[in-house]
């Protein structure tokens, strides 16, 4: 699928995708999706949320799924581990997503996430998803 068919596919399937996220950029195995940090996005104390950076690394690696494979909609998350490495601030977070491995019924995928403006990562994830 090519940018903009990967969004307009996420604006169906997930009606709320245009309030939260943006899909910045994406190739075949690879993809860059936006967080649009606001209030319901942060924990006290003015941090991102985990549940929220857990979000947007899932969807990253499914629309670079998606990127590759059109037809890969269907595509189920079987396992999802993350590690926050650090506190992000209150401003958009970035996850750059890669494909590791894309077989039949398996794939499995990198996700980097960085707060916007910064270089240093604050969560690193990997996901896997089965094909039916």
């Amino acid at each position: 699928m090519t940018h903009a068919q990967i969004e307009a596919w996420f604006e169906a399937h997930f009606p709320n995708y245009q309030r939260l996220m943006k899909l910045d950029s994406a190739e075949p195995g690879r993809a860059r999706l936006r967080l649009r940090v606001g209030e319901r996005q942060l924990r006290p104390g003015g941090t991102v949320s985990g549940p929220s950076m857990m979000m947007l690394a899932d969807a990253a690696v499914y629309a670079a799924l998606l990127a590759v494979d059109g037809d890969a909609g269907d595509a189920v998350t079987s396992s999802f581990n993350i590690a926050f490495l650090k506190r992000p601030g209150p401003s958009d977070v970035l996850a750059d997503a890669e494909l590791l491995q894309l077989g039949r019924r398996l794939v499995v995928g990198e996700v980097r996430l960085h707060s916007e403006g910064e270089d240093r990562l604050v969560a690193q994830a990997t996901a896997t998803y089965i094909r039916p």
